[in-house]
């Protein structure tokens, strides 16, 4: 699977939850622009990040609630994503060489976890507010 899949299931799933109008560019509710773009960007990077770094994608799964909606990305790798520098830990005030993907994600998901699998590789699971 690839971003782009990913971000089709992801639309789909908002389409049969919400109507056919969902994922639209303007209007109300959840066919805001800015709500559909930051939960396509997060499940875009997360993929991404799983193929590039993680050994390559190995579960992708979206669930719906009232208010937001949760991924849960598998990977075959057992590292925990970090926020680090070359030379030290993270520090807001010094820019990060690569590495942009996951500060953003911790940004936009009200919750963020990560569960190491018990065959190996792990799970992020991430949620987004809808609304």
């Amino acid at each position: 699977a690839t971003a782009g899949e990913a971000r089709d299931l992801v639309q789909h799933a908002l389409r049969d939850s919400f109507g056919p109008d969902a994922v639209a560019e303007a209007g109300g509710g959840l066919g805001e622009s800015v709500v559909v773009a930051d939960v396509l960007l997060v499940t875009s990077e997360l993929v991404t990040n799983a193929i590039r770094h993680g050994g390559g994608l190995t579960g992708f799964d979206v669930q719906l609630g009232d208010a937001h909606l949760t991924l849960h990305v598998s990977d075959a790798s057992s590292a925990v994503p970090t926020t680090t520098r070359a030379d030290g830990p993270f520090d807001p005030g010094r820019p990060l060489v690569g590495g942009y993907g996951w500060p953003l994600v911790r940004r936009l998901a009200q919750d963020v976890s990560v569960r190491l699998q018990p065959g190996g590789g792990k799970c992020v699971t991430v949620t987004l507010p809808l609304f």
